[in-house]
């Protein structure tokens, strides 16, 4: 119990040190006219308050990732609490700030934009398509998996109807503009998500539940090795290259550049403290990772820990936060998706977004090619989005090392973050099944030498503008 006081302080700590640490380093100036503010074109370019921004974006990065991910990391023990703490603080914190305020600077511009001003013009096309592919997954999976919830709900509902009914929705939410309806339902739901977690909490302290304290030990039921593995599960709580493309959206909306700490780095170190409640209540309530592991296989996954957690802890307004989190979280992450996936595809081909006309031809072709992704069993495919999302991350944190020690600055920051994801996510690549299968006698120190590598390049190759100015 002790462990978990300890990671949800240093959590909250993060933000005022740590926070404040690579805000400066960035070099924040609230005397600069943002993107919000300078191109305002009432659409995407919308100025709001500093609290919807707070909790549109927590609801958009977080989702079901900080609850699904970390219930499934929660299989390995409370090895999990140190990667959602120190990925939290040093990883997806930093992550998600650069991501945000390297947009502000150029013009809210999508992120394989900003990673071609830094990295050059192959990463900028490689991590567009990558992009792009992760937005419609994210989108077609988050519209599959609330619409079989639905139906379940509604007896006597066909899942079709409601396939057709959340497209419809997505399809809205992406059209109109932001303030008009994520700027107003969203802060509603993100605000829920976190009275979810903070209920969760009350039950599991106030019904005599017991959470364990930390250790290194791995606790897995089937043996899965903590390396790479664990650091691929937990990926919302912790670092997820996905909440690099939603921080461009409200980057076009913040009227300060002092805000971002708090909308980017602060809602990461929410997302964070999410994470470790829902790992710290998949542990405490079912006793063993081997009990967490039966039910799970039992009632539907993470979903059905989910929804069990809820009523037990909770009763009939457990039940109510149980809906919210597996229907409406997802559905939120999945409009935010393609929206996020017209605005990259808009700054690629250098399409103004104003006009109606324009945001429907890139929409409606999108959402055509979503729709029939739906029919697709996405058993297979979807194994390879957890690495997907981390290689994006991946890269990004190599964007931000870039810009740091092009100005020269102090790059370790992201610099360190960045070959740790580069050793994780090849050496994923190299032991998962679905990459190359290789043994960890191999996998791991080929993985190990191609972080080494990156390191090198980046150390050799980095340049420095004495000048320090930037666009």
């Amino acid at each position: 119990m002790v462990s978990f006081f300890v990671a949800i302080f240093l959590l909250i700590a993060s933000y005022f040190v740590y926070g404040r640490f690579v805000e400066r380093l960035f070099g924040a100036d609230g005397q600069k006219v943002t993107p919000a503010v300078r191109m305002n074109d009432g659409v995407d370019y919308v100025p709001m308050p500093t609290w919807k921004l707070f909790l549109i974006q927590f609801l958009n990065i977080a989702g079901l990732g900080p609850i699904f991910g970390a219930i499934a990391g929660a299989l390995w023990g409370p090895a999990a609490f140190f990667w959602i703490v120190l990925g939290t603080i040093f990883a997806g914190g930093v992550h998600d700030y650069f991501s945000g305020m390297l947009s502000m600077r150029h013009n809210g511009l999508s992120i394989p934009e900003i990673v071609g001003i830094y990295m050059g013009s192959g990463p900028k096309r490689f991590l567009l398509g990558f992009t792009v592919v992760l937005l419609l997954l994210v989108g077609v999976v988050f519209v599959g998996g609330p619409a079989r919830l639905l139906q379940g709900l509604i007896p006597g509902s066909g899942l079709s109807l409601w396939l057709y009914i959340i497209f419809a929705y997505y399809l809205i939410a992406t059209l109109l503009p932001i303030d008009k309806l994520i700027g107003r339902l969203y802060p509603v739901f993100g605000a829920s998500l976190l009275l979810m977690a903070l209920g969760i909490t009350g039950g599991i302290l106030f019904k005599g539940y017991t959470i364990p304290e930390v250790t290194f030990s791995n606790l897995h039921p089937n043996e899965l090795p903590i390396w790479p593995l664990m650091f691929i599960t937990i990926a919302c709580g912790a670092i997820s290259g996905f909440h690099s493309t939603q921080s461009p959206i409200m980057a076009r909306c913040c009227k300060n550049e002092k805000l971002g700490k708090k909308v980017f780095y602060g809602a990461m170190v929410a997302e964070g403290i999410v994470a470790l409640i829902w790992a710290a209540a998949a542990m405490a309530f079912f006793g063993t990772t081997d009990g967490l592991a039966s039910f799970m296989s039992a009632h539907g996954e993470q979903a059905g820990v989910v929804n069990h957690i809820s009523i037990s802890l909770l009763g009939p307004a457990g039940s109510v936060l149980a809906i919210l989190g597996v229907v409406f979280c997802p559905v939120s992450s999945g409009d935010t998706a393609f929206r996020s996936a017209r605005l990259t595809i808009a700054d690629f081909i250098n399409l103004n977004q104003k006009s109606l006309k324009n945001r429907l031809m890139i929409a409606i072709p999108m959402f055509v090619v979503g729709f029939v992704l739906t029919q697709i069993d996405f058993q297979v495919i979807w194994r390879y989005f957890a690495w997907s999302n981390q290689t994006i991350a991946m890269l990004v944190l190599w964007t931000a090392a870039v810009f740091l020690k092009k100005f020269n600055k102090f790059h370790w920051v992201a610099t360190v973050p960045a070959v740790f994801m580069t050793a994780v996510t090849t050496t994923y690549l190299m032991v998962a099944p679905e990459g190359f299968s290789l043994s960890a006698t191999v996998s791991y120190p080929v993985g190990i030498l191609l972080a080494a590598m990156a390191f090198l390049f980046f150390i050799l190759n980095g340049k420095k503008d004495s000048t320090n100015r930037m666009r």
